[in-house]
């Protein structure tokens, strides 16, 4: 039986989690590190209470590569481990210890690097992909073990591909895992089978997103509506939402619309009618309707954000 140990804080990591235990009779998890807290993952989720519901033993870590992780990694003596949604690179130390299968939602070997689903939808990608790898010491450019295309439709936001995302990649995840079981049955070295079943990247295509910051998430009215509506589509839940000022406040929008609209002579940011709670705002090239947002009802046309 192959054993695996977890490493996860956020949504995502929790359905795998749960997919894994379904293959009880091929795979077993004999240890989880997750976080009690995150400041940063809006998708934040704490593997322990999963993990003490089957008494599986757990360490909360801000350090996946400190002694104390690795001591306790060594305690479970897994095979390999599966490291499904965390934020930091993991060090020489444990990836000579184990095979690492590690998880980037981009069609790799291109967008390695941060916030691979929201840059995605930022630039007006037509497609993504889900993909596993086999982790080495660089940042998503290690051996490809599975990749799935999938198409990007205007419609999708942040929410909607991030589920469309997690039922391929938990798909993937147990198809692979069985696998690398029944070649466990003619070779006992997991790291052998994981370098026999992947395909290396090639780098010369590739290209890193960097992280994301606050301000890349403020609207700024001067955009097209088309860069709004992608900014929009790309933050809104379970992300922290694209921001607009008003009156020196910044609120939250996280829905927004494109409209036909053509007045050359009005400036952008310049609210054009208030309906039902919906404003309409002009835009570099058009207008823009905030659908859902979080703007003062007593907002007024023809005042400014």
């Amino acid at each position: 039986m192959l054993k695996i140990f977890l490493i996860g804080c956020v949504e995502f990591s929790q359905k795998c989690f749960e997919a894994i235990l379904e293959l009880k009779q091929e795979v077993t998890i004999v240890g989880i590190a997750t976080k009690e807290h995150s400041s940063f993952n809006s998708d934040f989720c704490d593997l322990s209470p999963r993990a003490i519901s089957h008494n599986i033993p757990y360490l909360y870590t801000q350090d996946i590569n400190s002694p104390t992780s690795i001591d306790f990694i060594k305690s479970c003596s897994p095979d390999l481990i599966c490291c499904l949604g965390w934020s930091s690179l993991i060090k020489h130390e444990l990836l000579n210890l184990y095979p690492i299968i590690g998880y980037h939602p981009a069609e790799l070997p291109k967008n390695r690097g941060r916030h691979p689903l929201i840059w995605a939808l930022v630039l007006g990608l037509k497609q993504t992909a889900s993909t596993y790898f086999l982790m080495d010491s660089g940042a998503d450019s290690g051996n490809i073990l599975s990749q799935e295309i999938i198409p990007i439709d205007f419609s999708d936001n942040a929410q909607t591909m991030y589920d469309k995302l997690s039922i391929i990649a938990i798909n993937q995840l147990t198809t692979l895992l069985c696998n690398i079981g029944q070649y466990q049955d003619h070779d006992k070295n997991i790291r052998n089978i994981l370098t026999s079943i992947s395909t290396p990247q090639d780098h010369t295509q590739s290209n890193i997103w960097r992280k994301r910051s606050r301000t890349d998430g403020i609207i700024d009215f001067r955009m097209s509506s088309l860069a709004i509506y992608n900014l929009v589509r790309a933050i809104t839940h379970p992300y922290p939402g694209a921001e607009v000022r008003y009156k020196e406040q910044f609120f939250c929008v996280w829905e927004a619309k494109i409209m036909d609209y053509y007045h050359p002579n009005i400036e952008p940011g310049k609210i054009l009618d208030i309906q039902n709670n919906e404003i309409l705002v002009k835009t570099y090239d058009g207008a823009i309707l905030l659908t859902k947002h979080d703007l003062p009802q007593d907002i007024k046309i023809g005042e400014y954000l």
